[in-house]
């Protein structure tokens, strides 16, 4: 069993011996969808012991192709909401932050914070995030090669994170297109971090909707069984009510019934791949 050297004095998100799960609706658009996502999440635990679950929730979309697209409840709101889903269903919660001085506020609530891929280079970002001692998720931006995530993984440790897990969601290739590389996640696990498969973001077809995210998400499965079977040690997804009237990633997010089927299909493969199988 693999194991990464972690400080045993913060509590730990990833456990070598269960797949890690990062999952929850693109946008904090409203209790309603935080809450139903969680309940979908509670069921996934409770049918698979060997998944441990995080509940994943923005409450800004600061990127977002237009000016005009929804962004979120704002960070007042959104944490609150996510301090709802912690207290109600008892699961770990994570959050992206955008800018240094979000990281503190993030971190009264959260266990995870989440580094967005096009700000994994940004290292005042980074070393917020690491200060605040909870354990830190990096996205490999789009345009780095899996090889160059040592350096955002070094500016962490140095700037003392104590667990520093790593999200492969697929490289630019050429204009509107993303590829995964299935070499990645043995190319990330040489930095002692887990890597972990972000399956909705990658099916993404970036700036090729006119100002709104389009995608591909009947080929989540493909990938997300790919990733599992090539070495990932989680997954995480997108996951919504309807995701055609989401107000943010509906050509990506999942719904809650396609997400169970992938689970059932992915969870499958990680426990051959651990030979586990007939326990």
């Amino acid at each position: 069993m693999e194991r990464f050297e972690v400080c045993s004095s913060v509590p730990m998100i990833f456990n070598g011996d269960k797949l890690l799960l990062i999952a929850g609706p693109c946008m904090l658009e409203s209790e309603y969808v935080a809450f139903s996502a969680a309940e979908k999440l509670i069921e996934i635990e409770e049918l698979y012991p060997h998944i441990a679950v995080v509940f994943k929730g923005s409450f800004d979309k600061a990127n977002r192709s237009s000016i005009r697209s929804a962004r979120g409840p704002g960070l007042e709101e959104g944490l609150k909401i996510l301090s709802l889903v912690k207290e109600k269903y008892g699961l770990k919660v994570t959050t992206d932050i955008h800018l240094p001085e979000q990281a503190n506020h993030a971190a009264k609530v959260c266990d995870l914070l989440q580094i967005p891929a096009f700000l994994c280079r940004q290292t005042d970002l980074l070393v917020a995030a690491a200060h605040t001692g909870k354990s830190v998720s990096a996205k490999k931006g789009q345009f780095l090669s899996p090889q160059e995530m040592h350096y955002v993984v070094e500016k962490l440790r140095e700037a003392g994170a104590k667990e520093i897990i790593q999200i492969e969601r697929g490289a630019s290739f050429g204009y509107n297109n993303l590829v995964v590389d299935m070499r990645s996640f043995d190319i990330l696990k040489r930095n002692n971090c887990p890597a972990v498969f972000d399956a909705t973001h990658s099916v993404q077809l970036p700036g090729g909707g006119n100002g709104v995210t389009i995608g591909q998400r009947d080929f989540v499965h493909i990938l997300a069984k790919a990733a599992i079977a090539a070495g990932a040690d989680g997954l995480f997804f997108e996951i919504h009510p309807n995701p055609d009237e989401a107000l943010c990633d509906a050509a990506n997010q999942l719904s809650f019934n396609h997400f169970a089927r992938v689970i059932a299909e992915c969870s499958a493969i990680w426990r051959v791949c651990k030979g586990m199988a007939n326990n």
